[in-house]
């Protein structure tokens, strides 16, 4: 007899974390190693944000606070909501967790039981399935293709329902493919969920991060149906560059927000009592550090796109949101392998698509500088001509 739990066997660990830690290595190497790998900002944390935090520090802020997060860090997220996603929510609905990640971890584990099933379109982020996996449930998989922008349609979906289906987990801007729903998109995701009775969770954490003129759509603001059937998850890592600081948070049904917050009560009670003031800066200060972010990584963006267009051998299509370039490898082999060699021949750190559900596939990240940007394409090609 085992003595690890069935589900925790059952758990892959993260490639993005083991090719960080290898190039954390060959750095510490004194090798000069360029990092398309990272999935933060590489900002710093605004300074308004901090001084809110040491003036909590300061105030004696530093005890518990209720385990769904303190409540006027619940009325700025609701404030959040009603003022860019046109969602009317109550603090009562709202459970602060210790990232986006523990958010929506939170809500599987609610919503989810042994022999349901659990739609996730890919390529998706790699802790979805894990998650899914350590509920007891099943993940189903909607592989999208190319043609369609890595995006699944309404026959997509249809087809993966079966009387089992209980959750869909949609992300949009998409990690690992910068891919965005439209309105009319979701509209059409939206009535089919309705028509099965099927909740969503939708990861809405790079929301801050998009590049064309489009406005950002949150599914639950297209009907009360929806609206009842929906967990959006959001937080301050991504737009606010506060990786570290660890604020996420959902916001959906009375009846669900009060399991997670009995989840949360009898795990990691409330996120760090600072971050969460600092958080309120964030979520209520004008947004002028998050524009000019994000214009620098559309910059970044361009730059990169237009260095790989003069790579003929990687094919990508064109993110529309968060801060990452989804290349076909597929030529070269197991991404994996594809992975390695890059890192330990030429020095760049990047993520195989695996992980994501994509063979053949790599995330370059655009999160560094335009210099090391130009340096580490060219290193990528110069890897690439030496194999030709």
């Amino acid at each position: 007899m085992s003595r690890i739990n069935s589900r925790i066997q059952q758990i892959v660990g993260s490639t993005t974390l083991a090719i960080t830690a290898r190039a954390k290595e060959l750095k510490e190497q004194g090798k000069d190693v360029v990092n398309f790998a990272a999935g933060e900002p590489d900002f710093d944390t605004p300074d308004y944000v901090k001084e809110a935090a040491v003036k909590a520090i300061n105030g004696g802020f530093t005890k518990y606070t209720p385990s769904s997060g303190a409540e006027d860090l619940r009325i700025a997220i609701c404030s959040k909501f009603k003022r860019d996603n046109g969602l009317d929510y109550k603090p009562g609905q709202v459970v602060v967790g210790c990232g986006a990640k523990h958010s929506i971890f939170n809500a599987v584990m609610v919503l989810c039981d042994v022999g349901d099933e659990v739609i996730i379109p890919a390529p998706y982020w790699v802790s979805y399935p894990e998650m899914v996996k350590m509920a007891g449930a099943t993940a189903v998989f909607i592989h999208t293709q190319t043609k369609n922008n890595f995006k699944m349609t309404p026959e997509d979906l249809s087809a993966a329902i079966t009387p089992k289906t209980k959750l869909l987990i949609l992300n949009s801007p998409s990690n690992p493919t910068g891919m965005v729903y439209t309105k009319k998109e979701l509209e059409q995701i939206a009535a089919i969920c309705v028509q099965h009775n099927i909740f969503v969770i939708s990861d809405e954490i790079y929301e801050k991060l998009l590049y064309s003129n489009e406005p950002f759509v949150s599914i639950a603001s297209l009907g009360k149906d929806i609206y009842d059937r929906t967990i959006t998850i959001n937080g301050v890592s991504k737009a606010y560059a506060m990786t570290g600081w660890r604020i996420g948070y959902a916001a959906g049904p009375v009846e669900v927000m009060n399991y997670m917050k009995n989840l949360q009560d009898h795990s990691t009670s409330n996120p760090t009592s600072i971050s969460q003031k600092a958080a309120i800066a964030a979520l209520n200060s004008p947004e002028d550090t998050v524009v000019a972010m994000r214009q620098e990584f559309k910059t970044r963006r361009d730059l990169m796109m237009s260095l790989v267009d003069g790579i003929p051998e990687i094919r990508y299509i064109k993110p529309e949101g968060a801060f990452y370039l989804f290349c076909d490898f597929t030529r070269f082999g197991k991404c994996a392998e594809v992975a390695k060699m890059i890192l330990n021949d030429v020095k760049v750190a990047v993520i195989p698509g695996d992980g994501f559900g994509a063979e053949g596939y790599i995330r370059l990240t655009f999160s560094t500088s335009q210099e090391r940007i130009k340096e580490g394409i060219s290193r990528i090609q110069s890897w690439i001509k030496a194999r030709n």
